[in-house]
């Protein structure tokens, strides 16, 4: 790819609408619209307004009456010269369209291109170029507005402050070295311990925030467990509001995993109804209730579902070991609606899938239990992403490490050596030293036309 070259792509989802748009982008984005569309005579090129013109076929007839927009560099969404032409949303006229661009001199645009082009031009920092695809990938409005913050610039603005600090320090440290011969003072070992702690401090903020923004970006994995018969799939479907699984009084009904995604308060949750767990000779229950232990084992959360009408079962005990040992879990008591005949043995929300009764309960409990401290407005710098997180825990080791160095007594320019290495991560998180790899794989991710 080389930003000299002027880029074509469909920008609108595949298939029919109302509506589709051609986006092109580069320094020949006029002259290539002006081959592709008949504009009226004596037409001049006016950024930021819309212009009527007619798409022909290659017999010159009309196939299309469109609208266009002109956008001029540096003021468009790559910082160059812009074109979007709006057409009907016919995938024919679309592709028609685009074929006419590229035999006027366009070239079809890779996936993310526009969005690194912004990136390359300076428009935007790699973190809100990552944040628009997180925008686009939004299945909830939670998601889409901490994407919104990021591409507003939250994510740089929360890590700059963290740098300048580092900066400050490797500066008084350099100086400290190349004026030593001149009886320069160099800070004492408790100044740059001082500056090492508030370092540390900054980031070990970023880095906790992490542990919530990652089920913002990612979802959460609940899976539904327990014996046969005790109303897993009924509180399945419950929690969906819609009759997603088969629900019948015959045990074992369900033999493997059902997932379904619905939101919580915002977070995307992939929810896992699983065949009952019990002992059984027939060979297709049996790999569903294998099925079902690596659902309990893979799940962030599991739903541990329990007959409130009956006594407590063998296989009740050995779920609810199984689940005490492997990790976080509610415990449920289904069925409310019927007399009790189970005596209390753990803590449990008692609901009733059938009647609906106890669900908003069950569901207020499960966000407490995603969120402790309650789902908030989204935060300045909330780190979401897998990759800002793991050149935050790079800079904090190496930080952590001059701090060590600089207890120990060590000479400054060893102490240097670890703040350089501190500051590398931070560069690349915001795209300040990015190599070509990285920007690759990120922007691979994106779809063509943004």
């Amino acid at each position: 790819m080389t930003s000299r070259d002027t880029i074509v792509a469909i920008a609108t989802p595949p298939g029919a609408g109302g509506l589709g748009v051609i986006r092109i982008s580069g320094p020949a984005a006029r002259s290539v619209a002006e081959a592709v569309l008949l504009l009226r005579p004596g037409h001049a090129w006016k950024p930021w307004r819309l212009t009527h013109a007619r798409l022909p076929d290659d017999d010159g007839a009309v196939v299309d009456e469109v609208l266009v927009a002109f956008f001029a560099a540096p003021r468009s969404y790559t910082a160059e010269d812009v074109v979007e032409i709006s057409c009907h949303g016919s995938p024919v006229v679309l592709r028609h369209c685009v074929a006419r661009a590229l035999r006027a001199g366009a070239r079809a645009a890779e996936p993310g291109e526009f969005t690194l082009r912004a990136y390359l031009n300076g428009r935007i920092d790699l973190p809100q170029a990552e944040a628009v695809r997180d925008l686009i990938h939004a299945t909830t409005l939670y998601q889409a507005r901490v994407a919104a913050q990021q591409m507003e610039g939250s994510v740089s603005r929360a890590v700059q402050p963290v740098k300048n600090r580092l900066l400050e320090l490797i500066s008084l440290l350099e100086a400290g070295i190349d004026f030593a011969e001149d009886d320069v003072p160099v800070a004492p070992a408790e100044e740059i311990d001082a500056r090492l702690a508030a370092v540390l401090e900054g980031l070990d903020r970023l880095l906790s925030s992490y542990a919530w923004g990652k089920y913002v970006h990612e979802g959460i994995t609940l899976a539904i467990v327990g014996r046969p018969n005790v109303g897993k799939s009924s509180l399945f479907n419950a929690l969906l509001g819609s009759d997603r699984a088969i629900v019948t009084d015959i045990p074992g009904t369900t033999r493997d995993t059902i997932s379904e995604s619905f939101s919580l308060e915002g977070i995307p949750v992939r929810l896992i109804d699983t065949a009952g767990i019990r002992e059984s000779e027939d060979t297709v229950e049996r790999l569903g209730i294998e099925r079902t232990r690596r659902a309990m084992a893979d799940a962030d959360l599991t739903l541990v579902v329990l007959d409130l009408s009956e006594p407590l079962a063998e296989a009740d005990r050995e779920i609810l070991d199984r689940t005490a040992r492997q990790g976080s879990r509610v415990v449920v008591g289904n069925k409310s609606d019927l007399p009790r005949r189970l005596e209390p043995v753990v803590e449990e929300i008692a609901v009733s899938a059938q009647t609906g009764a106890g669900i908003a309960g069950l569901r207020k409990l499960l966000v407490e239990r995603i969120a402790p401290e309650g789902i908030a407005a989204p935060q300045a710098g909330l780190i979401t992403s897998a990759r800002h997180e793991a050149l935050l825990r790079e800079a904090h080791e190496a930080a952590a490490k001059a701090r060590q160095a600089n207890s120990a007594g060590l000479p400054h320019e060893l102490l240097l050596l670890d703040c350089y290495a501190a500051l590398q991560p931070l560069d690349a998180l915001t795209g300040a030293t990015t190599a070509d790899d990285i920007l690759n794989r990120i922007f691979s991710t994106f779809c063509i036309g943004k």
